[in-house]
């Protein structure tokens, strides 16, 4: 494994004498991995292929939905079903795979506007959906070049509670990645413009204060801020120029993982929770690390 390491914590994290296992290829724009800890699979979306992909070690590779209107980020919610951004309808949208597979929209538009094009979504412990809805999916090579009918680019919430969706923040230049801390009292959103990590107190309703930027990303190559996620001691791994940015819980920068592609998103699976799983452009990489990922849902 090649990594820029900058703080010798990094070897606390990851061994970097192990070679990075490419365990797929020959996709379009991979995106979206999410670990099932149920049935030991990992989700994964093509953004240009269109479609929605299932891997297992034992069964391989499945195709899990076709026509998947480019699919972006996905999430689980709380009863399994999968939530996803789609880059080509500008909604968010929830499918049970494991029943009939039947397609859900649960959000469309804000305040009587089309959304831009949501981009990656988590899903917090009381349920409700916290989304980024930059641009991207609007423009050629990431969706369906079409007119923004938004002024602005944000981060939003789903309650399921009742429903509705809440714009939280629209000082965006283009929101991308996001995760919630190990306590869920902060909010990481990137932003991929600026290249930099912001981070939000997260208030007991629900709402988002206090904005203020948390990491500035290294210009190490190609890529952009992208998919973020945590791990169980709180450490922060983040996509980015020449693959994947690792700060600890206080921001220190401790070095960057380079991968062969442009790295997109991230997740944690297997049953320790120490195989990343990387989504890079045409293909899908993995690695182990020392320190567990933060568990998921379900």
């Amino acid at each position: 494994m090649k990594a820029k390491i900058r703080d010798p914590h990094f070897t606390e994290l990851l061994d970097p004498e192990q070679d990075i296992e490419r365990l797929l290829t020959g996709f379009d724009f991979t995106e979206g991995p999410v670990w099932n800890p149920v049935d030991h699979s990992l989700v994964f979306s093509d953004i240009l292929g269109n479609s929605i992909y299932r891997w297992t070690q034992k069964s391989g590779l499945q195709t899990l939905c076709r026509n998947s209107y480019m699919a972006n980020g996905n999430a689980y919610d709380l009863q399994g079903r999968i939530i996803t951004c789609e880059h080509a309808t500008s909604r968010l949208t929830r499918t049970d795979f494991s029943a009939n597979g039947e397609r859900e929209v649960l959000a469309s538009h804000y305040q009587g506007k089309e959304l831009n094009s949501p981009n990656d979504v988590v899903c917090k412990r009381d349920g409700t959906l916290y989304f980024t809805d930059p641009n991207s999916g609007r423009s050629a090579g990431f969706g369906v070049p079409r007119e923004q009918k938004s002024g602005f680019q944000g981060v939003y919430r789903w309650d399921a509670r009742d429903l509705s969706l809440l714009l939280l923040v629209d000082d965006f230049s283009k929101p991308n990645g996001l995760c919630f801390s190990r306590d869920e009292n902060h909010l990481y959103v990137n932003d991929t413009d600026h290249g930099h990590i912001r981070i939000f107190d997260v208030a007991d309703d629900g709402m988002l204060h206090n904005g203020r930027v948390w990491a500035e990303l290294e210009s190490a190559g190609i890529g952009v801020a992208d998919g973020m996620k945590i791990d169980s001691a709180g450490n922060l791994y983040s996509t980015g120029p020449g693959g994947i940015h690792i700060f600890d819980a206080d921001a220190n920068y401790l070095g960057i993982i380079e991968i062969p592609e442009q790295a997109t998103n991230l997740a944690w699976g297997d049953t320790d929770l120490q195989s990343l799983y990387i989504t890079a452009t045409t293909s899908v990489y993995r690695l182990r690390t020392l320190t567990p990922g933060h568990k998921p849902l379900g």
